[in-house]
């Protein structure tokens, strides 16, 4: 299992189920046409897009945050790990750093790369559902 996998996992969101693969419609009989039967044109196939139900990440960071005084999980990707019980070790984020796509530049700079990662992972919880304030998006 991936580390943002973990993530998403111990916050409660499940990743959406890849849509199911459009089937192809059926094909009339052969040699039908519209002038001469009763062809009927098949309706496209649209894949069914389920809603993303919103989970309270807020809360329930804010909670374990209060369990555990000291972790500052809005600005910082080591305490968000911490308070996740997710290893939090340079080696750790530099692996998810990687698994999440940062640039080559920042990972050779420990600050910049955790800068980005803590963006990063509070956007993809939040386009996986989690409610996080756009102040923090940004």
């Amino acid at each position: 299992m991936s580390i943002f996998s973990t993530i998403l996992q111990k916050l409660g969101i499940q990743k959406p189920a890849a849509p199911a693969a459009a089937t192809a419609p059926a094909k009339p009989a052969a040699f039908a046409t519209p002038q001469t039967s009763n062809y009927t044109a098949p309706k496209p196939v649209t894949p069914a897009v389920a809603a993303i139900p919103v989970v309270d990440v807020m809360s329930k960071l804010d909670n374990l945050a209060g369990e555990q005084s000291g972790l500052d999980w809005k600005v910082s990707i080591v305490d968000l790990l911490k308070l996740l019980g997710i290893d939090s070790s340079f080696s750790a984020r530099k692996e998810l750093a990687t698994e999440l796509g940062c640039p080559a530049d920042l990972m050779s700079d420990s600050a910049k790369m955790n800068t980005w990662l803590h963006k990063t992972v509070l956007q993809k919880i939040a386009e996986n559902g989690g409610n996080i304030p756009e102040s923090l998006l940004h």
